[in-house]
């Protein structure tokens, strides 16, 4: 059984390198059990249990369903693993949610009880901005300050306007898919709009939005749609982007877009968009 110092460890080298992973960790038991108060567990996206344990397989099904389920939502769950009849008791069937927690049933000799709680840890949301605008550099600053990574994606000579961001891709070649929510602006102002359209609907994302009027949206859409860009990838374009809060500024629209961005992260409906030139 490894050290909970080394279990740490590997916890803090995977969340450096991006990689996502659920952090199951048990936090109460009662009776016999094989694990403790404060054992922990790494699993990964397709339910390996990578490092660490939290016992046998008593509870073992119902942290891994857990843990892809967090991974999938990005919430955490609490799982309490109990025997048939202290289940019965209560009135409780198992695979049941109450009060925020899952019941599982334990069918191991122990006939004990653990709760684990399990968390997902992502890699951070990822803004993605492509061109060298004055509204792309405000959505920069604005969603680095807002805890987001952010990659800038301009031609080499237009880099130097951001100040500082987490990557940074000379053209707008964005990798095809990554872990974690990524969302991407096209901020361009009229150069390059075309190049840059067509890399952020090639790739996976969350939110993909442009920066400019609905009337210059729709002809850049059917340009696209002439060169072969299937329809429900221009259909999730959002365009113009933002909510519509009446802006005007670089820093008003970046303002807008970012609160979209948090909107759709959290599963809230945008209303409306605002006017863009």
């Amino acid at each position: 059984m490894q050290h909970t110092s080394d279990i740490l460890e590997i916890i803090s080298t995977r969340k450096e390198t991006g990689q996502p992973f659920a952090l199951a960790t048990v936090v109460r038991t009662v009776a016999a059990t094989a694990a403790k108060a404060g054992a922990k567990a790494v699993i990964l996206p397709d339910g390996t249990i990578s490092e660490g344990w939290i016992g046998g397989g008593c509870a073992r099904a119902a942290v891994i369903k857990a843990a892809k389920d967090a991974l999938a939502d990005g919430r955490a769950r609490l799982i309490s693993v109990q025997p048939p009849d202290a289940l019965s008791e209560q009135g409780i069937e198992a695979g049941s949610e109450q009060g925020g927690v899952r019941f599982a049933k334990n069918m191991c000799p122990s006939q004990g009880t653990m709760d684990i709680f399990v968390e997902p840890v992502l890699p951070r949301p990822q803004v993605v901005i492509c061109g060298a605008s004055p509204v792309a550099v405000a959505i920069a600053d604005l969603a680095r300050r807002s805890g987001f990574a952010v990659t800038a994606c301009a031609p080499a000579p237009d880099q130097t306007v951001f100040a500082e961001v987490d990557r940074r891709i000379e053209g707008y070649a964005l990798p095809v898919d990554e872990a974690g929510g990524r969302y991407v602006v096209v901020s361009t102002q009229g150069r390059g709009d075309e190049a840059a359209l067509l890399a952020a609907l090639a790739v996976e994302a969350d939110y993909v939005a442009f920066v400019g009027s609905r009337r210059k949206a729709e002809v850049l859409k059917k340009t696209l749609a002439e060169r072969g860009v299937a329809p429900e990838r221009l259909a999730k374009l959002k365009a113009p982007a933002g909510l519509d809060l009446g802006a005007i500024t670089p820093d008003e629209i970046a303002i807008s877009i970012l609160a979209e961005i948090v909107a759709t992260r959290r599963g809230k409906n945008s209303r409306g968009s605002p006017p863009q030139s």
